[in-house]
């Protein structure tokens, strides 16, 4: 049973990485982060459209090994159509959970999987870059509108 779940979980990464969902430099974005790991070379842009305080739309452009585009691609099936507060909640549990913290799985969909790094240690930067942008656009956005 075991091998039968983490064959799924391989899958669902492989299928994003190979087939990212909403890739792409947003052309009607209202904020973006751009995130570089050093230690791996994983460069994530991320490009936020915010209608209200929700996340009207979301893209991503990057590079990087399997685990952070599968993670960049999974975050924006989950993030969008979300509050700013949703979308910072919910980057806060995909970490915490991705550290090996306890943390509530609900909304976090497939992403959830990734979060299985952490028996990973040196790919746990990988899966989490993108959360770390996300987190960032926010902020930005949040400051903008002050």
């Amino acid at each position: 049973m075991l091998h039968d779940l983490r064959e799924l979980y391989q899958a669902v990464i492989l299928d994003h990485a190979a087939h990212p969902r909403n890739q792409g430099k947003l052309a009607t974005a209202t904020s973006d982060q751009l995130v570089h790991n050093p230690s791996c070379g994983d460069t994530i842009h991320l490009y936020l459209q915010v209608i209200q305080g929700r996340i009207a739309a979301i893209e991503f452009t990057g590079s990087g090994c399997t685990i952070s585009q599968a993670s960049a691609s999974l975050l924006t099936t989950v993030i969008k159509g979300k509050t700013m507060q949703e979308a910072l909640t919910l980057a806060d549990h995909f970490s915490a959970l991705a550290m090996g913290q306890a943390a509530p799985k609900a909304g976090l969909g497939d992403a959830v999987i990734l979060t299985q790094v952490m028996q990973f240690p040196t790919r746990i930067k990988c899966a989490t870059i993108s959360w770390w942008a996300l987190k960032q656009a926010i902020l930005t956005e949040q400051e903008e509108e002050a």
